[in-house]
């Protein structure tokens, strides 16, 4: 269990990140609304200033299901 002082600095940090990034925090709750579930694959794409874009994936598995459901509690 997380102390309340890590709880409301983390509740802190989302809360600034959903002002800051409003279409993102969408998505994310558009996505999860539906819930995942195993074979969905999330993928990611990183590209700093005057680099080229790398980009991962991951094909969900069912161990991974109560991990990313426990992050959707998180931000709630």
């Amino acid at each position: 269990m997380m102390n309340p002082a890590a709880m409301m600095k983390l509740m802190n940090a989302k809360n600034k990140f959903t002002v800051n990034h409003p279409k993102f925090a969408a998505f994310l709750k558009a996505v999860f609304s539906r819930g995942i579930e195993e074979g969905t694959v999330i993928e990611i794409t990183v590209q700093r200033p005057g680099e080229a874009p790398i980009t991962s994936n991951i094909k969900v598995k069912d161990s991974d299901l109560e991990l990313l459901q426990s992050l959707k509690d998180m931000g709630n």
